[in-house]
């Protein structure tokens, strides 16, 4: 395989410029690029329509993006503790690849690209947080290949930007960006909301015990796994049983997850980090930025109906929801302090191996524990206004997929490692509790 590598400039200018403090979804997203040592990209490869788009278009799109959006304008600025802060520019250039392949598979080669961007360190002191290619054959388009950062936006800002792009909005974005955010944040106002934040989470992590399950019984090689079961018949369970009861679908899947954890583990509460997007808070539903962050909520489903379930589970994640907006760094002062204290004050049993007491979903984890990790989807969301752009970020295999069932995906692989991927593709082996779900009765979850 043979191709050509040339570099346009593209030049662009925005409103907006300053610098100042991360605000609290950068925060967590920074603190994972850095323990993780990857730069957290979204988006990959998109095949374009033949004959439909020019180098120019894509370039004139890229600029279109830059100028509109200061979280793509945004580097950071780093002291010698490694202490970031956020600098907006109005104006400057980006790089665009554009890619000549040469008796190749235009297709092989733009996953190649990819590929390379997806493992090329990023500098966000001097790069912007976006990384484009065009690749040509004979010299017309036939993909793009497009990756953000999440320090710059997070899967629902990304359906924002396509959104945006499809029509070429020009008005005025009505909504907070990041520096913006991060000044509300250090009001009055905001300190008190992460006051309340931190006093929610410290309850949890004081009243649950950290040592949630048995330790496996011999190491595993990779160290993690992805499991995914595929059931026919959950979707529209879940459609059912959210129509019966009023709740969203989120809800019902988290209380059918809640409950078949703790028939199968015989541990309750379960304990979960659910990815919380935060677009409900004023001034943030229509901003191309990063604002989702993680939870924690406790579900006690043991021993009740399904109806009930759904109520506990209901009432939980309200709560879980409203403190899912917190100062990242507060977070980790908190839990750091409490290992301490409870390091210094010992358990009787606590000479196992510890964990964070959660069954899935944390950028903060011991050394020894093993869970399901999604390098490439830090959160999905629906919706389907970036399919078939010619810079549809959506991505066709690295990035968000936006879809039109109600699913939420994971996060990224510590360490880079590649999770092991086993699938269940037919309903042999599916639970009890999932092969149960069609015939269920209104009576069953009222």
């Amino acid at each position: 395989m043979t191709s050509t590598l040339a570099r346009i400039m593209v030049d662009f200018t925005g409103d907006g410029t300053g610098e100042g403090e991360l605000s609290w979804g950068q925060k967590e997203n920074w603190h994972r690029i850095v323990k993780q040592r990857i730069w957290a990209p979204l988006g990959g490869v998109n095949p374009l329509p033949p004959d439909t788009t020019t180098t120019d278009d894509v370039a004139a799109i890229v600029r279109y993006l830059m100028s509109r959006h200061q979280s793509l304008r945004t580097r950071l600025r780093l002291d010698d503790d490694g202490h970031p802060t956020q600098i907006v520019s109005g104006s400057g250039t980006i790089p665009m690849d554009v890619v000549d392949t040469v008796d190749a598979d235009p297709a092989t080669v733009a996953e190649s690209v990819a590929e390379r961007y997806l493992n090329t360190p990023m500098d966000f002191t001097t790069e912007w947080p976006l990384r484009v290619a065009v690749i040509r054959d004979h010299g017309r388009p036939t993909h793009t290949v497009t990756m953000v950062s999440h320090l710059a936006t997070d899967a629902a800002g990304i359906i924002v930007m396509m959104g945006e792009l499809a029509t070429r909005t020009s008005t005025p974005i009505d909504g907070m960006p990041p520096l913006a955010q991060a000044a509300w944040q250090r009001s009055p106002a905001g300190r008190r909301h992460n006051d309340a934040a931190m006093r929610y989470w410290e309850g949890i992590l004081r009243t649950i015990e950290p040592d949630r399950f048995r330790p496996p019984p011999q190491e595993h090689s990779p160290r993690y796994w992805h499991g995914e079961f595929n059931s026919p018949a959950l979707l529209p369970a879940v459609r059912a049983i959210a129509e019966t009861t009023g709740l969203g679908t989120s809800t019902v899947v988290l209380a059918l997850f809640a409950v078949a954890l703790t028939d199968v583990t015989g541990i309750n509460p379960v304990v979960v980090r659910p990815i919380v997007g935060n677009r409900f808070r004023p001034g943030l539903a229509d901003v191309v930025c990063t604002v989702a962050q993680a939870g924690l909520c406790v579900l006690d489903v043991a021993g009740v109906p399904f109806g009930e379930a759904l109520r506990r589970v209901q009432r939980s994640v309200i709560n879980a929801y409203k403190y899912a907006y917190y100062d990242h760094d507060d977070m980790i002062a908190l839990r750091t302090r409490i290992e301490r204290e409870r390091r210094a004050h010992p358990e009787p049993d606590a000479g196992r191996a510890q964990r964070i007491p959660v069954a899935g979903g944390s950028g903060q984890r011991t050394a020894r524990t093993a869970v399901r990790r999604d390098r490439r989807h830090p959160e999905r969301h629906q919706g389907d206004a970036a399919h078939g752009h010619p810079l549809d970020l959506a991505g066709r295999r690295r990035g968000i997929r936006p879809r039109h069932g109600e699913s939420r995906g994971g996060q990224p692989v510590t360490d880079g490692e590649r999770p092991t991927i086993r699938r269940q593709r037919t309903d042999k082996h599916r639970p009890r509790h999932i092969a149960r779900l069609p015939s269920m009765r209104a009576s069953d979850i009222g």
